[in-house]
């Protein structure tokens, strides 16, 4: 299946004053490195627009090449072709200690050796900035990341989140146009991580500043971003919102990497009205909102959400048999306690995945072996690739 290629018009962000340049900005932009002998393609020909104060994330898997990107944003590795433009100014040969930029890593890198006051005065200090001057800007920056009152703690004596927030203090409290965070929470905890990322947009939001978050955790680009780019072996999938990635993947690669996605392939029935149906029997069928462009006969891969889909056991009502219907076996059930999550095997030929909130009855869940119907509105159903 072709990949949709990215648009201009999608590379640009959103909002911003007439007239005003990106934050960041790659013009053709591609990273080639060689190994024994041979070029190896890490990012590929990439134009790419971040708007000023976006939180903007790139998203994918080890190895996609979202941390090249960063490191050619940051100065350290410099682009095999093309232009990076920071704030409008071409800076693709400017060394990384001039460029206004400032970097938080998953290790921290906290000066051991220093008290938190300490750490977050040192770049102030090293730019011979004003005493009263830094002792302004870094109590000020102190209070935006909740740390009033630990001035004169070390980083050994201080939690995993608390240490995050003194590398972020050290990183703002210099005003830079843009910080770049490489998967700073992935050294955290579960209910931790999740604490840090409402607090890392609160940050954002406060301060202003344009973040570019790397990281390979779909859940945290979900929550914090403005937008993001699906990076998949050097190339950019998907660019958009997360609403818009989650809701319509632009790829089975994309449908697959952001959360869980049922896809189911068919021939085309037939086009009414600009929806088709993919018919498997006489009463299992796919109902899926279509492009003008979709004929019958076409074959059609589509992406359907856990949580959008009805589970009913036998017969499913007469309200919910207008849209689509599938029937099948369960095969497998797994109780979150908030939700049960089943497997069912359908008639479309594939496994389905059903997201059931246990908001009711707990004890009303279906088994292995029962037969259901699974039901969702034609909405739901989302076409890739067309």
């Amino acid at each position: 299946m072709t990949i949709p290629q990215q648009s201009m018009a999608n590379t640009r962000p959103p909002g911003g004053r007439t007239g005003e340049h990106p934050a960041i900005q790659f013009v053709g932009v591609n990273k080639d490195y060689f190994a024994h002998g041979e070029s190896v393609a890490a990012v590929k020909t990439t134009d790419l627009a971040i708007g000023q104060g976006e939180f903007f994330s790139l998203l994918g898997p080890s190895g996609c090449g979202k941390t090249t990107t960063m490191r050619m944003i940051a100065g350290f590795e410099e682009p095999t072709n093309g232009k990076v433009y920071l704030d409008g100014k071409d800076v693709t040969n400017v060394a990384p200690n001039k460029r206004d930029i400032n970097m938080v890593f998953q290790s921290y890198a906290l000066f051991p050796h220093l008290n938190t006051l300490q750490n977050v005065s040192f770049g102030l200090e090293r730019k011979k900035v004003a005493k009263d001057e830094i002792r302004r800007r870094v109590g000020e920056m102190l209070e935006i990341v909740s740390l009033t009152g630990m001035e004169k703690r070390s980083p050994r004596e201080m939690s995993g989140g608390q240490q995050q927030r003194v590398a972020l203090a050290r990183a703002l409290v210099n005003r830079p146009r843009a910080l770049l965070l490489d998967e700073p929470l992935g050294a955290l905890d579960l209910k931790l991580r999740q604490q840090m990322q409402v607090e890392l947009k609160r940050i954002q939001r406060e301060v202003g500043i344009t973040f570019v978050y790397v990281t390979h955790d779909q859940g945290e680009a979900l929550t914090m971003s403005d937008r993001i780019a699906v990076m998949n072996s050097g190339v950019i999938e998907q660019l958009g919102s997360p609403r818009e990635i989650y809701e319509r993947p632009a790829s089975r690669f994309v449908a697959g990497f952001i959360g869980t996605s049922n896809l189911v392939e068919g021939h085309v029935d037939r086009v009414e009205k600009g929806y088709a149906l993919l018919a498997y029997t006489a009463q299992d069928r796919v109902i899926v909102p279509v492009p003008g462009s979709v004929r019958a006969a076409d074959k059609l891969e589509v992406s359907i959400r856990p949580e959008k889909i009805d589970m009913h056991r036998g017969v499913p009502p007469a309200s919910a048999t207008g849209g689509s219907v599938l029937s099948g076996v369960v095969t497998e059930v797994v109780y979150h306690g908030t939700s049960t999550n089943y497997t069912v095997s359908t008639a479309a030929g594939t496994d389905f995945t059903v997201f059931d909130q246990n908001a009711s009855n707990a004890e009303d869940l279906a088994d292995r072996g029962d037969r259901v119907h699974l039901t969702w509105d034609p909405q739901h159903s989302y076409p890739i690739g067309v």
